[in-house]
């Protein structure tokens, strides 16, 4: 059983779902101190005019609130957002395909929390791209102290043999208490991904994956490492 445990982060990059698609279990690890400035409410696009952010405002009320109590304060934003997306990407090869489909997800994503719309939108995906991981909230479970402790009690609540880590935990994560639970660890290698046909060039690996979906459709998993797990 290979799990991995991240915050959620709104229409995340495709390396975000390459992780998912590389365990059996995912963790959506949202009891955590929410931060600006971060991918828990935004994200890149490409436009014609270059890179562009897509965010969800949100209101910061304590230095101390959690991703899962962080609240969103404009009820239109997702109508706008979905009318920059539909504007970028109209000549992307596999719009049409997906117009319908990504428009009903966006006028369907009203909750006033911003957890439950970055699930929302994380479920929605791993269904066009075929991914079948099973996805827990971290609030199913009893956390222990302790950075490294309560990911891998986490771990060990799901019965898990492997922890795969991204790379940002390699500042903190203690690896020798998962080897002295019988837990392996491994890390996440975000290297070596090949381009594909993208619009407004120069190419950029670093945008939302429905850059991904929108010009490659159904071969879009051809690009990612999880599609041969």
């Amino acid at each position: 059983m290979r799990v991995a445990i991240l915050q959620s982060n709104y229409i995340p990059w495709k390396g975000y779902f390459d992780i998912i698609g590389s365990v059996d279990a995912f963790v959506l690890y949202d009891d955590m101190q929410y931060t600006k400035n971060d991918w828990r409410n935004r994200n890149k696009i490409k436009t014609q005019n270059g890179l562009s952010w897509l965010s969800i405002p949100v209101r910061q009320e304590s230095l101390h609130q959690k991703i899962n109590e962080t609240k969103i304060t404009d009820t239109k934003w997702n109508v706008n957002h979905w009318r920059t997306i539909s504007q970028s990407y109209a000549k992307a090869p596999q719009f049409k395909a997906y117009r319908d489909r990504l428009e009903a997800l966006y006028m369907n994503a009203t909750s006033e929390y911003i957890s439950d719309i970055n699930r929302h939108f994380i479920d929605a995906i791993n269904e066009m791209l075929g991914i079948t991981t099973k996805i827990y909230d971290s609030r199913e479970f009893v956390l222990s102290e302790g950075k490294s402790e309560r990911l891998l009690a986490l771990c060990q609540e799901l019965g898990a043999s492997t922890y795969l880590s991204g790379p940002a935990a390699s500042d903190y994560l203690d690896e020798s208490i998962f080897k002295d639970a019988g837990i392996g660890v491994e890390w996440m290698n975000y290297g070596g991904y090949q381009e594909y046909h993208q619009l407004f060039p120069p190419f950029e690996h670093g945008v939302s994956v429905l850059d991904l979906i929108l010009n490659e459709g159904e071969n879009a998993l051809n690009f990612m490492k999880s599609r041969n797990k």
